[in-house]
């Protein structure tokens, strides 16, 4: 099979190759306009990933089949709960939301994912999630019901992702929440950088190749955007 997702994902950060991600939400994805959506997608995206906070059942997989069909990107699914792994992807980012202090999403939904994951062969990343004030109500912040950390508190953010790889994350993953007014500062994109020996993900309210390159040049090893690059003609080169 040669390398693993995760090892390619190391090599290029060795490489100091940047990386994209764009998030898929199964809710308002229309899978009769897969290929043009993919036509969309900006020239440098090394990522798909389908998820969103709160998806109908069966609809993940649906979304997933539908673009494999008509991509060789890896599919990386990145689950608002349990109920939307599909063995149809290559990867699952194994999420625990360690800015909460819910049970369940720390460990509960962790738990519940195990009867669809023990036979199956989607590789399976730790990732220490950290949820940071973007200046709205998000959606993950109703649906797990924990509040964001402020990103006045560099400090803590910086604690939580070095608890995050000492507990064995594999990945830690700063996300302002979909929608969010405010993308995660710069600063502290640093700091955490700074203080990990992990790859960094980014994502939440990115809008802009301006947006997208800061959070690069400030250590994010990955960027994920949602359907911003279909309104921002500056994501296409």
């Amino acid at each position: 099979m040669g390398d693993s997702f995760y090892k390619y994902f190391q090599k290029n950060i060795a490489a100091g190759k940047k990386q994209l991600a764009i998030l898929i939400d199964p809710d308002k994805f229309d899978i009769s306009e897969t290929e043009l959506f993919l036509h969309k997608i900006p020239n440098d995206t090394t990522h798909l990933f389908v998820g969103g906070s709160t998806v109908e059942n069966g609809q993940t997989e649906i979304t997933v089949k539908a673009i494999k069909t008509k991509t060789e990107l890896p599919i990386f699914l990145f689950p608002g709960d349990f109920s939307q792994i599909t063995n149809e992807a290559d990867v699952l980012l194994f999420l625990s939301l360690i800015s909460g202090r819910n049970a369940e999403y720390l460990i509960g939904q962790q738990v519940k994912s195990i009867s669809k994951l023990k036979n199956s062969n989607l590789e399976i990343i730790p990732t220490g999630y950290i949820l940071i004030d973007g200046g709205n109500n998000s959606a993950v912040s109703r649906v797990t019901n924990t509040q964001p950390l402020s990103q006045n508190n560099i400090e803590m953010i910086v604690d939580t992702a070095i608890a995050g790889q000492y507990m064995g994350a594999k990945l830690i993953y700063l996300e302002a929440g979909s929608g969010a007014k405010n993308v995660v500062n710069s600063k502290i994109i640093s700091e955490v950088k700074k203080n990990i020996s992990i790859p960094l993900i980014v994502g939440g309210g990115i809008r802009s190749e301006e947006q997208k390159k800061e959070a690069y040049n400030a250590g994010a090893d990955m960027v994920v955007i949602g359907t911003a690059f279909e309104e921002i003609p500056k994501f296409k080169h």
